[in-house]
């Protein structure tokens, strides 16, 4: 699949598309595309995640970490995974509630050879396969956590190209998760490279 250049993309997504059940909103982000200054891509991985299951940050209530995941539907919530990588999420559901959904990998759209000199590879798979790796390609950093992704500030989420709006999805299990018993709200474009490892079983064998 591709996408259309990032040039003739639509209007971005508007914050009532975030004020709905994390889980709906998750799905539909696959086949979006994120872009931030001149680089972008179309989201083929994200997971789940709401303050009713101790996976999720906001677990916990509201913190000076978790207050953006308790704010307004269509913000960036990005934090620091162990003191390294910037992970982008965008907060859903209404004003309150604690809930968002990590995106986890993109295919490569606009300003391919910006995000090779950031990330070091000329392998386009590994680019953006990787929440860390897609905020380092982008140039996302915490300076963007709290933004509206509404196309008010830096970084913004628009609606699929025609040729992904019907994309088929996976389900998995998270990645990386202790604190819980394991949910399937993960959620992967079947036959797409860019997913992250490990791929979920049903993704594995359509991208093989």
């Amino acid at each position: 699949m591709s996408a259309q250049p990032a040039s003739q993309q639509p209007a971005p997504l508007c914050a009532a598309f975030y004020d709905r059940p994390v889980l709906e909103v998750a799905r539909d982000l696959v086949g979006c595309v994120v872009s931030h200054g001149a680089a972008s891509g179309v989201i083929v991985e994200t997971e789940a995640y709401h303050d009713s299951e101790p996976a999720c940050h906001a677990f916990v209530g509201l913190t000076a970490r978790t207050r953006t995941l308790f704010g307004p539907p269509g913000i960036a919530y990005v934090y620091r995974s162990y003191g390294i990588h910037a992970l982008l999420n965008a907060v859903c559901e209404r004003e309150g509630v604690g809930a968002a959904v990590l995106i986890r990998a993109l295919e490569p759209l606009g300003g391919v050879e910006l995000m090779r000199a950031r990330r070091r590879t000329d392998q386009r798979r590994q680019l953006c396969s990787g929440p860390g790796k897609l905020t380092q390609a982008l140039g996302i950093e915490l300076d963007e956590n709290g933004t509206p992704l509404t196309g008010h500030g830096p970084v913004a989420i628009a609606p699929a190209p025609a040729a992904w709006r019907d994309v088929e999805l996976v389900a998995g299990t998270r990645i990386g998760i202790s604190k819980a018993i394991e949910l399937p709200w993960r959620f992967c474009a079947a036959g797409s490279r860019h997913v992250s490892r490990p791929w979920p079983a049903a993704a594995a064998r359509t991208a093989s």
